[in-house]
């Protein structure tokens, strides 16, 4: 098995903090403004709150406990009433965060539905060579972890860190107030303590990058050994195919094991430097009270403060990382919507009233890579109403044809014209309304046989039931229990591969498209299916412009003409006699085949 994981390494930023990135990122909360203007005025309360209530303890503690002045009585009720108040901003505390929480979830949740809406919708519209280059894998990736990482940021890390900031400024603010010459002994351990921060951040920004790199690779493989399991039996590879997965899942355990280290090293540093801060606090401040310059008070404030200090950095410290994370998801992201389609709209887009569907390849030249041309000038007109069947090997450019007639790409060179329009011209969904396509491999969604073929598009019952007489899906129905209501697809009845292109045939008919290109629409089927399809195919082409796709002569000899392609190039055109009287290139297809 081929194993090609390029796509999952992890981009970085170019430029970290990017001026330009955050703006567009705020940009995104602009409709939530208020919500999230209401979560930061929650946050000083909150800040505000929490700060008091060291200073509460430090009033309980010199004025009420070790003041022997006051009554015993007096002493009581001033501690109930610093008690109450304890309690009422624990409780105000509560309410505010509570309710930031709520504010920010669902602000976060609106902000982020609005972007995964917008992006889904911008991939849409893009070009079918983007996702040629683009796997799916990446592109799902895009709209489901990058979005719950800048969801994370939105809804907690932003404003976590406007919370812990201000707490922190707060902290050393009252702290100097209290007692500058504490308050600066302990700003000696600031460099030590945001210098463990960095280096952890750094660390675990790396170790966490390379962990979501190695989970996408083994979750690749194991997707990948799963779907190709019954190949690996019947090679018996079930060895090497659990060696490959053990080498991956070992890779996997020892960048766990090492975060593990990492986190086990910061987390003691921080209690580390909450020990010495503290340590100091009680030689420092245990001194100045017995020189009867400091309260008792004051050093259970100060006591208090370092614990709330700590708090903030810690979590400062493990967000930072998340912070990161998501900068590089929103860089993917916004990426992503600037991605332009490369086929460019037209100003002012062309919707003929009639169209008689006529078609014309003129001097067209076109490879999916530059240096990899598949077609060579190449030139085909197409009456209205003409029936051309195109043969060919495999890679000939059969299926370029139908690519840049539907308009999935457009040439490099020449032009490709229905009714001497320019495609390039026409309004694209004008044109693939215009143009039906009937593939081999038939889209099917969950839901009914009904809503297979109408696909959300109104007709009648009366025209309905002619579609369904027209494409030979009469009997089928007639063997199923609900009809038209029948479910189909995922949870639903399977149908064959014939009754798959039937229903394919029926979804052009309800649209009555002027164009019709079949592409090995008998592929793969039996000789009954092939008797249906074959006069539903009868059917559909009539009085429509339609080219024909196929390997089998039952198909081929129904065309007006027959046009042979041999490495992108028109060799032989002609009926079938004809072709096979030249004992050229068809005459040679139609002797192997």
């Amino acid at each position: 098995m081929r194993h090609d994981f390029g796509y999952f390494e992890e981009e970085r930023l170019n430029k970290v903090g990017d001026l330009a990135l955050w703006r567009r990122i705020l940009a995104l909360i602009g409709p939530q403004a208020p919500w999230v203007i209401g979560a930061i005025l929650l946050a000083l309360v909150a800040a505000g709150a929490g700060l008091a209530l060291p200073h509460l303890m430090r009033l309980a503690v010199d004025r009420y406990i070790v003041n022997d002045t006051l009554p015993a009585l007096a002493r009581i009720d001033g501690l109930i009433g610093i008690s109450l108040i304890f309690v009422g901003l624990s409780l105000a505390d509560f309410a505010a965060t509570f309710l930031q929480a709520i504010a920010l979830e669902w602000s976060g949740q609106q902000t982020m539905h609005r972007l995964r809406q917008r992006l889904f919708r911008h991939l849409l519209d893009l070009d079918l060579a983007f996702f040629n280059n683009n796997p799916g894998g990446k592109l799902v990736t895009r709209l489901t972890n990058d979005i719950q990482n800048m969801h994370e940021m939105f809804s907690s890390v932003i404003v976590s860190l406007f919370n812990d900031s201000l707490r922190l400024l707060g902290i050393l603010v009252v702290l100097f107030t209290m007692n500058w010459r504490l308050a600066l002994l302990l700003a000696l351990l600031l460099p030590m303590i945001f210098a463990n921060i960095y280096w952890f951040s750094r660390l675990a920004r790396h170790i966490s990058r390379l962990l979501r790199t190695r989970l996408a690779r083994l979750n690749s493989y194991l997707q990948e050994s799963l779907a190709g399991l019954g190949i690996i039996q019947l090679l018996h590879r079930q060895e090497s195919t659990l060696k490959g997965f053990s080498l991956l899942n070992n890779e996997y355990l020892a960048l766990a094991n090492r975060q593990i280290r990492i986190f086990a090293i910061f987390m003691p540093m921080i209690e580390l430097f909450s020990a010495l801060a503290i340590a100091m606090i009680i030689w420092y401040g245990g001194g100045e009270i017995v020189r009867q310059r400091m309260s008792l008070g004051m050093l259970v404030a100060f006591l208090s403060y370092m614990r709330l200090f700590f708090q903030p950095v810690r979590e400062l410290s493990q967000k930072y990382s998340i912070v990161q994370s998501a900068m590089a998801s929103a860089e993917r992201i916004f990426q992503l919507l600037d991605t332009e389609s490369g086929l460019p709209a037209p100003a002012a887009p062309l919707r003929p009233e009639k169209l008689a569907g006529a078609v014309r390849f003129d001097g067209v030249s076109f490879g999916y890579r530059p240096a990899e041309p598949v077609l060579f000038d190449f030139n085909l007109a197409i009456r209205p109403g003409e029936t051309v069947a195109v043969v060919g090997a495999t890679g000939s450019g059969k299926t370029t044809l139908i690519n840049l007639l539907e308009r999935f790409y457009d040439p490099t060179e020449g032009r490709v014209l229905i009714d001497d329009n320019d495609l390039r011209a026409l309004d694209p969904c004008w044109l693939r309304h215009q143009v039906g396509l009937v593939m081999q491999d038939v889209l099917i969604i969950p839901g009914t046989i009904r809503d297979n073929i109408l696909l959300g598009h109104a007709i009648d019952d009366p025209k309905l039931a002619g579609v369904l007489a027209d494409a030979q899906l009469q009997e089928t129905l007639a063997r199923l229990p609900q009809g038209l209501d029948t479910l189909i697809g995922e949870g639903g009845l399977t149908l064959s591969a014939g009754q798959h292109q039937l229903l394919a045939l029926a979804r052009i008919l309800a649209r009555d498209p002027r164009i019709l290109v079949l592409d090995e629409a008998t592929a793969n089927v039996d000789s009954a299916t092939e008797i249906l399809i074959e006069r539903a195919i009868a059917t559909t082409i009539s009085n429509r412009t339609s080219i024909i796709i196929a390997h089998r002569l039952s198909t081929i000899r129904r065309a007006d003409r027959i046009i042979v392609l041999h490495q992108g190039r028109l060799v032989e055109e002609g009926d079938h006699d004809r072709l096979m009287a030249r004992r050229g290139h068809y005459h040679r297809m139609q002797a192997g085949a």
